[in-house]
């Protein structure tokens, strides 16, 4: 009798910052790429990161974060002439926060390498944003390692626009590069403008499809839920009520299982569903990247 041999893990890659928030009170691990990388691991992926840390302490607190993730961190080079990256959080006496991002940090320079090439090419799919190419260094990295995969690599591009760190000629060069986009309810009106996108915004995303490469567009809108649209079908999905203690993570829990979803060929609205349910509980969680239940997995 031949025993069947058991189903590959998908190799997925979170491309970008790697940083540390830094709170008056403390510091948390942080970068999307590096959150998305930790919640694939979660979903049963072999996960890694590709970006660069400082020789520093938080460099290494970093590495080993997502080490006791799961997630691999032989990607990501340590520069002995760059911080590890770092966003200054400063609360006013009403709570509301302003952030300040650390210039010309190791994630600013993250090289081209013969082991990147090798890692692009062994890509199942990958996630991107604009934050992560805020640098002209970095940008080319990004660019080429996007170049150097597989025509079959899902290529997310998460936008995830964050202060001035993004312009129309970066977005519409990415979108180009990508076959996946997702964005949310404050980001596709930014976008409609830089654009001229038509219409209410599922409409906006059909126009997207036309225009470039996509193959899927994804829009989220907190609480109320989600819209997924390909060139077949289009699909909304609201997430369960929760009672929220924290929304940061939740968005790249999200996209960390569409990409699963994706990768075995599920039904949209299932991924749907399942992207929203995911990204409910990680609501209701302190952290970022919580522990998930058996039930979600």
């Amino acid at each position: 009798m031949q025993i069947p041999k058991p189903p590959r893990q998908p190799r997925i890659l979170g491309l970008g910052e790697v940083l540390w928030d830094v709170f008056p009170d403390g510091e948390t691990f942080g970068g999307a790429p590096a959150n998305f990388a930790c919640h694939c691991r979660s979903l049963g992926a072999d996960a890694a990161v590709v970006s660069a840390v400082g020789d520093d302490e938080r460099g290494r607190r970093a590495v080993a974060f997502l080490k006791e993730h799961g997630v691999d961190p032989s990607h990501i080079q340590v520069l002995p002439n760059a911080p590890t990256g770092a966003v200054l959080v400063h609360l006013d006496t009403e709570g509301k926060a302003e952030y300040q991002f650390l210039n010309d940090t190791a994630w600013d320079r993250i090289a081209w390498t013969s082991a990147l090439a090798d890692a692009a090419s062994r890509a199942d799919a990958l996630c991107f944003g604009t934050l992560g190419q805020r640098s002209a260094h970095s940008r080319a990295t990004i660019e080429r390692f996007l170049r150097a995969t597989r025509s079959d690599c899902l290529r997310v591009f998460d936008i995830n626009l964050r202060q001035h760190f993004h312009s129309p000629e970066l977005v519409r060069a990415s979108l180009k590069a990508a076959n996946v986009l997702k964005v949310n309810d404050e980001e596709l009106p930014v976008m409609a403008d830089w654009f001229a996108l038509p219409g209410k915004p599922e409409q906006q995303l059909e126009a997207l499809l036309d225009r470039f490469p996509l193959d899927l567009a994804v829009l989220t809108c907190g609480p109320r839920g989600a819209w997924m649209i390909s060139r077949e079908e289009s699909n909304f999905a609201s997430p369960p009520p929760v009672d929220v203690v924290s929304t940061v993570g939740a968005g790249d829990a999200f996209t960390a299982a569409v990409v699963m979803g994706l990768l075995v060929k599920r039904p949209l609205d299932e991924i749907n569903r399942r992207a929203n349910a995911i990204a409910a509980y990680v609501c209701t969680q302190q952290g970022a990247v919580p522990p998930l239940p058996a039930s979600l997995v």
